[in-house]
């Protein structure tokens, strides 16, 4: 599937007249510069939207692959967090904190909470190792966090069985995120969304909400930020 094609229901339910999030539209541009030898990236932000929630982002094949986590990645191995996923996101996306406009899609403050690389450790039954994207279409994918919050081994598990609904009647099939092993990370479980700083700015949600340059759209035609 072509970057253009991954990231079509991402680009049909936004404005981007209306909102400043990146479209991806400058992706192959952006990551020009980036190697075969770069370790993938990650970015955890938190979602001040209808509800508030952590979007989990993980870089496979050139954009964001996404889930809604409500309660939060944890550092804490018993914690089983239920994880739904979204549509893919630009790459772009993974520096975006701001305030997308009331009425858009997700409207809401976003702060980075999170950020780093990762690699992938997925092994079939004779130990060889598996492309991530593979591991994901099977249901079961592993790799290391190495980001400023979260460092570690953690784990996605599609949950068969059972399904969430998304925007109205659709479904889609649930995943567990959950950490493995044990040591690193910043303590254990997951902080108060609403005190949680931005790993980018420092800002808390209200922070950015009330920030004077925060991203975000103008009704009068004024030039986003």
């Amino acid at each position: 599937m072509s970057e253009k094609d991954g990231l079509r229901t991402y680009r049909g339910k936004r404005h981007f007249d209306r909102t400043s999030e990146p479209s991806g539209e400058r992706a192959a541009r952006d990551e020009a510069a980036r190697t075969a030898d770069d370790d993938p990236a990650f970015v955890v932000q938190i979602h001040d939207a209808s509800t508030m929630h952590f979007d989990f982002r993980l870089e496979v094949d050139g954009v964001l692959k996404s889930w809604s986590v409500p309660k939060g990645p944890s550092t804490d191995p018993h914690d089983k967090r239920l994880a739904i996923p979204t549509e893919d996101h630009p790459m772009a996306y993974r520096d975006f904190e701001g305030v997308i406009p009331e009425g858009e899609y997700g409207g809401g403050t976003v702060i980075v909470w999170d950020q780093g690389t990762y690699r992938p450790t997925s092994h079939d039954k004779r130990n060889r190792p598996v492309p991530f994207g593979e591991a994901l279409e099977k249901g079961h994918a592993t790799f290391d966090l190495r980001g400023e919050k979260l460092r570690g081994r953690f784990a996605l598990t599609r949950f068969h069985g059972r399904e969430e609904a998304s925007g109205g009647s659709a479904r889609k099939p649930t995943w567990l995120l959950v950490r493995t092993g044990s040591g690193g990370g910043s303590g254990r479980g997951t902080p108060d969304p609403r005190r949680a700083r931005s790993a980018l700015s420092g800002r808390t949600l209200h922070q950015v909400a009330e920030a004077p340059d925060a991203p975000r759209w103008e009704p009068n035609g004024g030039e986003q930020k």
